[in-house]
């Protein structure tokens, strides 16, 4: 192992121990497993039945709130995380290591953490599904978990980005991580309506599908839903975006190309502003 890639493991190692000792991190596992069984029961019981929804549908009820919570979650855990105690940063930046690396290692090992907390609930929830409806649609289900896993990496990035903006004031970080939320999740899709109701039909297409690959929680949830139910996830906006794109591959392309560039931009900001900072 080079000596890079034994300080990436160290950090992430610490991290990892140091997260899943978190009782906030424990809670969450709960939580997670917790609305993962209740949304797998509650599709019957609006329809009048009973008893758990197969893999499918489960994974098409949680797409929307799984995409609400992990990028809150890593957001939040991740800034409070990555953000050093006051003093912290200058006993932390000042060993004879890569301070790029040290930021790496410990994004990445809480990246693991929160992955983790999330496989535990996905596969609490997952385990009474298959005892219950049987294994049809697991790959759906798993799909689900995979862009969960991606978007929680994307935040993770944010949240060290933030971090090494702001070291040593935890509360400052915290504020900025719930305001990037905010935008991301509720903000960015209100202006992106509001201005598309101003074009018309065409432009009004055209500005919807280009801020879907603009925002990591839009692209995530609409490559989700396409592996989940292909070209008929959204209907006629399907074909409005594969005739945007040129087709099914190249709708993944683009889809994969946006949520590279969010998984790298936040991380390679944070290392600049690491490399320059004065501690």
């Amino acid at each position: 192992m080079t000596p890079m890639r034994k300080v990436l493991w160290l950090c992430a190692r610490y991290e990892l121990t140091l997260a899943v000792r978190s009782r906030w991190l424990q809670v969450f596992a709960v939580v997670f497993g917790a609305l993962s069984l209740a949304v797998a029961s509650a599709g019957y019981v609006l329809s009048g039945g009973h008893g758990l929804q197969d893999f499918s549908r489960t994974a098409v009820s949680l797409v929307q709130i799984v995409l609400l919570l992990t990028p809150l979650a890593a957001l939040v855990f991740g800034g409070l995380a990555l953000t050093p105690e006051r003093g912290g940063a200058e006993l932390l930046y000042s060993q004879p290591v890569s301070r790029g690396a040290i930021l790496i290692g410990r994004a990445i090992g809480v990246w693991l953490a929160l992955t983790a907390a999330q496989l535990v609930g996905f596969g609490a929830a997952g385990s009474v599904v298959q005892w219950q409806s049987g294994a049809g649609g697991a790959l759906q289900y798993l799909a689900v978990a995979a862009g969960a896993s991606v978007v929680t990496a994307i935040f993770v990035g944010l949240a060290a980005l933030l971090a090494a903006l702001w070291p040593a004031r935890r509360t400052r970080v915290l504020a900025a991580a719930l305001v990037v939320w905010f935008v991301a999740s509720v903000a960015f899709d209100l202006i992106a309506l509001g201005a598309a109701s101003l074009l018309r039909s065409g432009s009004a297409s055209r500005l919807l599908i280009t801020a879907t690959f603009l925002n990591p929680i839009d692209a995530a949830r609409t490559g989700v839903l396409l592996l989940i139910d292909g070209t008929a996830a959204f209907g006629a906006a399907s074909l409005a975006l594969l005739r945007f794109t040129g087709g099914p591959g190249a709708t993944a392309a683009w889809i994969a190309a946006a949520l590279l560039l969010w998984l790298v931009a936040p991380i390679a900001a944070a290392l600049r502003v690491v490399s320059r900072a004065d501690v």
